[in-house]
């Protein structure tokens, strides 16, 4: 019995130790095959260039035109590789880039200086410069800015027309000039750079609202007259203002064409040219004594509109031709004590001038050569055809 229960307790022990032994084993892990392919991955990824700005779109809020708007985008390479920049392409003239940073090391930055000419605008602005890199995934990126464009001052109209008719010795036009900006703009006395125009600056309210009357000063000359009037400002932007100014002065009586012209002569076949008399003023035209300075030509004056329009139909007979240096005209009695003698000159077209006759070749003569005893030399005797 004894005996018995010295071998159980033997064997309890060995599997106790067993156990023991069994427990201190290490827990199982991942193939080491596994673990070295993810740690060797880990250790060989890339990234490349990557670019990031910190302000893509730059809001410039309100600005007075004239005013250049400036920024400075700020970027940095958040990858592992070095970072190109190929090109900074603004959208329009009225942006330009300045020296940006062409090349960035990672976790580096960069800039890329913009500056805006706001001059010429009025009212919301977008503009969006292109960005083209070395990013695999974006190589073409864009930064923009915008904000809100003002005039110091609006001018209503932007320019004086004066349309003065022909019974009339002169007009006006009145020009409203408005201040936008937050301080007072004083104006002074407005100067014309024509003795054909005068100014007279009105306050509406005063540093706020104007008005600016422009006239015409008689005696006007028919046709188109230009100036301008200059006001200086109490303000550095802009310190002067100028207002254009033209006069249209309509003549009392036109004529359409001013000349006539007639094909070379002498003429192939009888031409008749007609002539449009109009009269623009209030009274009544008469046209009287219509005639051509040369024999052979007939007139006859028709009446369109009875004291406004008229038509002379003006017949040049086959043959005819006008001799160089000769002046030639159709001449018009008029009622209007402006214009008593309507006058259309007739020109004709030369001739053209027949190219020369082309010049015949000439023939060289050949002399016969003289031998140094004084004896002609005969000629060579002529090739044989096939010898060389």
């Amino acid at each position: 019995m004894n005996i018995l229960m010295k071998h159980l307790a033997l064997a309890l022990g060995l599997m106790a130790i067993g156990t023991v032994v069994v427990g201190a084993q290490p827990t199982s892990a991942p193939p080491p095959a596994a673990a070295e392919l993810t740690n060797a991955a880990a250790s060989t990824a890339v990234i490349g260039p990557k670019i990031q700005f910190a302000t893509p779109l730059y809001d410039f809020g309100r600005m007075k035109a004239g005013e250049p708007v400036k920024y400075t985008y700020v970027f940095t390479n958040t990858g592992d590789r070095l970072l190109i920049l190929n090109a900074v392409q603004p959208q329009c003239g009225c942006t330009a880039a300045g020296d940006w940073t062409k090349q960035v090391e990672p976790g580096q930055t960069g800039v890329i200086p913009i500056q805006f000419n706001t001059a010429g605008y009025n009212g919301p602005v977008f503009k969006q410069v292109t960005v083209t890199c070395n990013v695999t995934n974006q190589p073409t990126l864009f930064v923009q800015l915008k904000g809100t464009v003002f005039k110091p001052f609006d001018i209503v109209p932007p320019m004086a027309v004066l349309n003065i008719s022909p019974d009339a010795e002169s007009a006006s036009s009145v020009v409203t000039i408005t201040n936008n900006m937050d301080e007072l703009l004083v104006l002074s006395a407005p100067e014309s750079n024509n003795r054909a125009f005068a100014a007279e600056l009105k306050t509406n309210v005063l540093g706020k609202g104007y008005q600016l009357i422009i006239s015409a000063v008689p005696p006007m000359p028919a046709g188109s007259v230009q100036g301008q009037i200059n006001l200086r400002t109490s303000s550095t932007n802009p310190a002067m203002i100028t207002v254009p100014v033209a006069a249209n002065v309509q003549p009392a009586v036109q004529v359409i064409p001013s000349y006539i012209t007639l094909t070379a002569g002498p003429l192939d076949k009888a031409v008749t040219n007609s002539v449009a008399i109009q009269n623009n003023s209030t009274n009544a035209l008469q046209l009287s004594e219509a005639a051509v300075n040369v024999p052979g030509v007939d007139i006859e004056i028709r009446v369109m509109q009875p004291g406004k329009s008229f038509t002379a139909l003006v017949a040049f007979p086959q043959g005819f031709q006008v001799t160089p240096g000769q002046q030639v005209e159709l001449s018009v009695k008029s009622s209007n004590p402006k214009y008593p003698l309507l006058k259309v000159p007739v020109m004709q077209m030369p001739r053209p001038t027949p190219p020369p006759a082309p010049t015949p070749p000439t023939v060289p003569v050949l002399k016969p050569a003289v031998s140094p005893t004084g004896g002609l030399v005969p000629p060579p005797p002529p090739p044989v055809p096939g010898a060389h």
